[in-house]
């Protein structure tokens, strides 16, 4: 698997991991890549990053889509959350962002021959590694790549005009972007902003009020101009060449600008218009007339080619009618801070006091100078060179940075603000979503192995079949492991594809297994065998009789295989996941086994997104809240689907009580990411399970009805999550009427009613059992308790099915006497500690029910110290307020 380094996660280098990652998918490539920046998010970067809804993107929605070959794309994502937005519209700024993350996730999902790791560092140096590259990070260590994309944006500059003084006290403001910067002295008094460009511009909107001035101040004075309400198509302009100069290049634009207006009424569409031919036109300038042109035009071309949004213009206006915002022309002569202020003096003479000085100069036009360090360092050792003009890094057509003379190249691309001296237009994302499709396409071309090795999965394992089919199993398997719909289809194509696939018709009998489906199960594993016999290596061979063992075997012999498979093949993820119980699948391991098997493929994963996530379904089982977040975290920063990692973190909150936030982040989760959940009406009985500590039984009744009635859950889950949560309302006291248990019996699959083949599956039945009142179905089912042969039957199922009995009848003291002795051998089942609380539920319903209340008490107290719950508080209060009635009735009785 080749691995590329991204440098950079704004918008320019987001792109780019999204394009290596598809276009790699489409090629049949695997493909590793780091997307490496300090910032917290994945795409604003400082340009899509700022929070106020006032900053505006300054080109319209139908133009600024991410794709250069999806021109609508941006626009189709706005109208699935407003269908009434225009494609002349002008979105906030930090709407664009939610969308470049949102492009980020996607293409994650979508593209399983890649993988993308999100590393928040800075790269400090970089040095040749073999054919590759090393990256030395600013935290430590080195990052060990194939080829890397230098995706900075504009290149931080030293800011030398503001002088020592400034730089080094608290009312300089160089960085406005950087969170909370404009917190401080910036919000007291009158501030200089200097720049006059579109940064001033939303500074402005953001930091003007009624009792305070703002200066700003440039060479020009020249603000920007404004787009027209309604964007008019760009006019193409006729023959321009510019190998004729400067001079006559200015004639024959202004001719195009005139005869734009006489026929258009306005000069923007013949100013759009030179868009696509701006790079050959600057290419073809003498030398000497690139510098001209940096001098004497480069500033009335920016404020006339980078307008502002109509509303923004309108905004601005209003400021400069109202005396709140001064504009001029000069620069800074000195800048003196004293006391509270600080007191500058522009070139003409003019003096400000003010309470800040905020940097609002825009893009750095030359790479010299730069406070980057890794510019900096690539420039001092001569691995890049100042690019023409003095502008940005030299590069060749296709992106690669130059070297300077005599130093052999590096396999080294960069795109957007890095490269203006070659192509002087390339910041916008127009520019950059193109140079993010050529310069991806051109690394993965670099990085072609000609050999044409076997095809394998994404951690390596070998896979004796055609690309194609490899590809799609691939894909389907990034499905699984990340607990997300669409695995069975794409493996279903897989073995279309190629008949004689083995590892794919056991990975569907594995499926099959897992949903219940009796039928088809038998049918896939015979197809994996038969598949395995012809065309196999050893380790799909394993991987097959493994399969087998577990789906045909005993209980003893499926795990014994499963396990030494894994011991000879770490890295075959899915049988990893087979093994280990989860919201996936049953799994073969007890608790305290599948925590010694994640923990100790540790050196195998490493930082995986997965394998992340089922360590810390480990490290919650094991009660370390605060390692099982961080892990958690981790793992959905790199795969935000990542389904183990929801499900850990969903127990985080749980168990350590934190039910008010742990419901907002679920149902955001679920909003964003639960219709391709595979494990959505899971998630949903999650969120239930904090609506019903909090007693808010409208939410919980709601919750029900939208996500977990049977229309909308399917299989075993139908128990599991939708009757389950059932019982605990009515045990609760909080569902009111009769329990629609019988839509959920009537859907289930009929194996988990009439022999459930886990004792977890069991254990719904017999609670799905006493919800709709079936004393006949619980009898049936601790019989066939009895005859199994997995001891957790007789042990467990059997007295629970005779305890919930009691409970139907309403035999509160049998019930009890059964119940209790019950809840230490729950862990048997393979049950949760959160789903193993239903029995405890029921309990407690039974020692409130029989008038048990100073036990009732105790056991609410205890769980109270568990964790908190008003539901528990207000049931705590409610069974001491009667014990309390019934020693005022026993005095006054005597």
């Amino acid at each position: 698997m080749r691995r590329v380094a991204v440098v950079g996660a704004g918008a320019a280098g987001s792109l780019t991991a999204v394009q290596l990652l598809r276009q790699a998918d489409r090629r049949g490539r695997a493909v590793e890549v780091w997307l490496i920046d300090p910032a917290r998010g994945t795409g604003p970067g400082v340009a899509y990053g700022t929070s106020d809804p006032r900053h505006l993107l300054n080109v319209p929605a139908g133009r600024m889509s991410a794709f250069p070959d999806d021109a609508g794309h941006f626009l189709r994502w706005l109208r699935e959350r407003n269908p009434l937005t225009a494609p002349g519209d002008f979105v906030p700024r930090r709407v664009y962002g939610q969308y470049l993350t949102d492009v980020v996730e996607r293409a994650v999902d979508a593209c399983g021959r890649g993988r993308l790791h999100r590393v928040r560092d800075s790269v400090v140096a970089v040095r040749e590694q073999g054919a590759g590259l090393a990256l030395r990070l600013a935290g430590g260590g080195e990052l060990r790549v194939d080829a890397a994309v230098l995706a900075l944006g504009s290149l931080a500059t030293a800011r030398d005009w503001a002088g020592p003084e400034l730089r080094g006290c608290g009312r300089f403001v160089a960085d406005p972007w950087a969170p909370g910067a404009l917190d401080g002295p910036a919000a007291q008094g009158d501030v200089l902003l200097v720049g006059t460009g579109l940064t001033m511009v939303d500074l402005a909107a953001t930091l003007a009020r009624r009792d305070r001035v703002l200066h700003a101040v440039s060479r020009h004075g020249l603000l920007p101009q404004e787009h027209l309400p309604t964007p008019a198509p760009p006019v193409e302009p006729p023959d321009l060449d510019g190998s004729r100069g400067l001079d006559a290049l200015r004639r024959d634009v202004r001719g195009h600008l005139a005869a734009t207006r006489r026929a258009c009424g306005d000069w923007r569409p013949a100013l759009d218009g030179l868009r696509p031919l701006t790079a050959a036109l600057w290419q073809r300038l003498p030398v000497a007339d690139r510098a001209r042109f940096l001098h004497e035009d480069l500033r009335t071309w920016e404020v006339h080619r980078h307008r502002m949004a109509p509303a923004t213009a309108t905004a601005l206006r209003a400021l400069l009618a109202a005396g709140r915002l001064r504009i001029g022309a000069g620069e800074v002569a000195r800048a003196v801070p004293v006391d509270d202020a600080v007191e500058v003096t522009l070139g003409d003479g003019t003096r400000l006091r003010v309470g800040a000085v905020v940097d609002c100069t825009g893009t750095r036009t030359g790479s010299h100078g730069t406070a980057d360090p890794l510019v900096r360092f690539l420039l001092e050792r001569g691995l890049v060179r100042t690019g023409p003009a003095g502008l940005g890094l030299d590069t060749a057509a296709d992106g690669r940075l130059t070297p300077a003379s005599g130093t052999p190249p590096l396999r080294l691309w960069t795109l957007g603000a890095a490269r203006r001296g070659n192509l002087l237009e390339t910041t916008a994302v127009p520019e950059i979503r193109a140079q993010a499709a050529e310069v991806a396409a051109t690394v993965l071309d670099a990085l072609t192995d000609h050999g044409a090795p076997a095809p394998t999965d994404r951690y390596g394992q070998r896979l004796s079949t055609t690309r194609e089919a490899a590809e799609l199993y691939d894909r389907a398997l990034g499905h699984i492991l990340a607990g997300s719909l669409g695995a069975e289809a794409l493996l279903t194509d897989a073995v279309r594809v190629d008949p004689g696939f083995a590892v794919a018709h056991a990975a569907l009998a594995l499926l099959d297994h897992a949903c219940g489906s009796a039928e088809e199960t038998p049918r896939a594993l015979t197809s994996a065998l038969r598949a395995a016999a012809v065309r196999a290596d050893d380790r799909e061979r394993g991987f097959v009789a493994a399969v087998d063992a577990c789906l045909t075997g005993t209980e003893e012999r499926g795990k014994a295989a499963l396990l030494g498979h894994i011991a000879a093949h770490p890295r075959d993820a899915l049988a990893v996941s087979a093994a280990v119980p989860t919201v996936s699948f049953n799994g073969v391991t007890g608790a305290e086994e599948a925590w010694a098997l994640v923990e100790g493929l540790s050196g195998t994963y490493g930082d995986d997104w997965w394998y992340l996530g089922q360590l810390a379904f480990v490290r919650q089982e094991q009660e370390r809240w605060e390692e099982a977040e961080a892990l958690a975290v981790r793992a959905l920063a790199a795969q935000p689907r990542a389904g183990h990692a929801v499900h850990a973190r969903a127990h985080v909150y749980y168990e350590t009580g934190e039910h008010r936030a742990g419901l907002a982040w679920l149902a955001e989760w679920l909003g964003r990411h639960g219709d391709g959940a595979a494990h959505r009406s899971h998630v949903a009985w999650h969120v239930a399970l904090h609506e019903l500590s909090l007693d808010d039984r409208s939410a919980l009744l709601r919750r029900y009805r939208r996500e977990l009635t049977a229309s909308r859950v399917g299989g075993g889950r139908l128990l599991v999550d939708s009757a389950s949560l059932l019982w605990r309302a009515r045990m609760t006291d909080s569902w009111s009427g009769g329990l629609p248990v019988a839509e959920l019996l009537d859907a289930a699959p009929r194996h988990w009613l009439d022999a459930p083949a886990t004792g977890f599956a069991a254990l719904h039945t017999a609670v799905a059992f006493a919800a709709a009142g079936d004393l006949d179905a619980l009898g049936r089912l601790r019989a066939h308790a009895l005859a199994h042969h997995q001891p957790v039957f007789a042990l467990v199922i059997a007295p629970l099915c005779d305890a919930l009995a009691d409970v139907v009848r309403e035999d509160w003291l049998q019930a009890v006497r059964r119940l209790r002795p019950l809840l230490p051998l729950l862990a048997h089942t393979g049950a949760s500690k959160a789903q193993q609380e239903v029995v405890e539920e029921t309990l407690l319903h039974a020692l409130i029910a029989g008038d048990a209340c100073d036990r009732a008490a105790r056991l609410l107290a205890a769980r109270l110290d568990r964790r908190p719950s008003p539901l528990d508080r207000r049931r705590l209060e409610t069974v001491r307020g009667r014990s309390a009635e019934r020693l005022l009735r026993s005095v006054a009785a005597t």
